[in-house]
């Protein structure tokens, strides 16, 4: 392995040197495996967020402000506002996400603040500097693709570890306080924004944003399985001891350990084997597949939707990245 490459591992701290000692290359090589495998998932997430913000992008502007609809969420009471007081959307959907990118950083930690901040900022900048045609004025195009579009950006952020829309984090952060699912807190929210559409602008297009939302909620559903679903996570490895670990410390989450049998050979022989399960959120479900390939590349990972849970440590303390 090249010096430049053994820097980079030393300077990023997947090896370090113990008083000057040599490091052997078999802990070089799976560093520079380590590295690739994070960076892989980095460059995964900016893609997605980047994609995310572009497709966001049009259906804002080919779509839905054109026609003065709206959605929900706080890019519903962005847009709400903008339309009534003609205030820039782009600052506005800054300054109505602060409170909640504060609130993520209790929840997520430094990491999806960060992630979530410079999407916010690049939604904005795309809102005030980019510009596309209006694709059509047909009320009910605009309100299904124009949500269909918001919804696919929405979706593909949260894919890649952050959020646009701050509403998910308030939903998250309530259902822990009060035991209601995130999708009947989402709901709620949106009953008030669609509800204050009726009075301030009008019932046709607050029905017209009504639709625009649901198209919105569908494919957000479509790209994220479901936003008010946990991932159940079933692992089965040699190494389930450090994986264990990993999901305590560094995932702080609860691991239920099996005991069971695993077949395998042309004459099914059978050994003793233990199995993992645990239970995060969707947004968790990107690093969790990293952090076991990082110990085990070989590890069997069953990962399925789980429509809600009670009791345990889900609900109680969220990811640090």
């Amino acid at each position: 392995m090249n010096h430049f490459i053994r820097n980079i591992l030393e300077s990023t701290g997947f090896v370090h040197k113990l008083n000057n000692k040599s490091i052997s290359t078999y802990s070089y090589a799976k560093a520079y495996f380590d590295l690739k495998i994070v960076s892989k998932r980095y460059l995964k997430d900016i893609v997605l967020i980047i994609l995310g913000i572009c497709s966001a992008t049009f259906g804002f502007k080919g779509f839905l402000l054109q026609n003065n609809f709206i959605d929900g969420g706080t890019t519903g009471i962005s847009l709400l506002i903008s339309n009534l007081t003609n205030f820039p959307l782009y600052l506005l959907i800054i300054i109505v996400n602060i409170p909640f990118v504060f609130l993520g950083y209790r929840m997520f930690g430094l990491q999806f603040v960060i992630k979530t901040s410079l999407a916010i900022i690049g939604l904005a900048y795309c809102l005030a500097y980019m510009s596309f045609p209006n694709v059509t004025n047909n009320d009910i195009l605009v309100a299904i693709f124009g949500g269909f579009f918001l919804g696919a950006g929405i979706g593909f952020t949260m894919r890649g570890g952050a959020v646009i829309d701050g509403a998910e984090i308030l939903a998250i952060f309530l259902s822990k306080k009060i035991g209601a699912t995130v999708g009947d807190i989402i709901i709620v929210i949106n009953i008030f924004i669609f509800s204050a559409a009726i009075y301030f602008l009008s019932v046709e297009i607050a029905l017209f944003s009504m639709v625009t939302y649901l198209s919105a909620s569908k494919t957000l559903d479509f790209i994220l399985e479901g936003i008010d679903e946990y991932m159940g996570v079933t692992i089965v490895s040699t190494h389930f001891a450090e994986i264990k670990t990993m999901i305590i410390n560094k995932m702080e989450r609860g691991v239920t350990v099996y005991k069971g049998e695993r077949g395998y050979g042309s004459r099914g022989e059978m050994a003793d084997v233990n199995i993992l399960y645990t239970v995060i959120t969707r947004i968790e479900m990107n690093k969790i597949k990293t952090e076991i390939e990082l110990i085990d590349p070989n590890a069997f990972v069953v990962i399925h939707s789980v429509k809600d849970t009670k009791g345990g440590i889900v609900k109680k303390k969220a990811l640090k990245y």
